[in-house]
């Protein structure tokens, strides 16, 4: 294998351990009986090159090089509620806003966090 397949054939093994189905399905969070899972964009590019040849005293020589680049974008919150599932798109200005705004009631509706005299009313 040449230098320039060996630095491709790393950075797509690096790229496969970064890029899985948990990158693009986040894990979810739970929040009592409210379910969180995030859903991402994932984008990259790779680019690579080699060469060889000689200098003008006859000497041979070979370089190669490579590189990579990965964003990772949260594009929605799914928010699944007993038996209810809404999507939360958060690729609008304004939508993290939005998800924070809808926090304090979320979790004023689950039991686990509401102070004990709520939770005995």
């Amino acid at each position: 294998m040449n230098p320039t397949e060996n630095v491709i054939n790393s950075m797509f093994e690096k790229l496969e351990k970064f890029i899985r189905t948990e990158t693009v399905v986040g894990e979810q969070i739970q929040v009592g009986n409210v379910t969180l899972i995030p859903i991402v964009t994932v984008s990259f590019g790779v680019g690579a090159g080699g060469g060889g040849g000689k200098d003008e005293k006859g000497n041979d020589g070979t370089g190669s090089g490579g590189g990579l680049g990965a964003k990772i974008q949260p594009n929605a919150m799914l928010v699944i509620k007993n038996e209810e599932v809404t999507v939360l798109p958060l690729s609008s200005k304004g939508s993290f806003d939005k998800l924070f705004e809808m926090m304090p009631e979320i979790i004023s509706k689950v039991d686990c966090c509401k102070p004990k005299n709520e939770k005995e009313e």
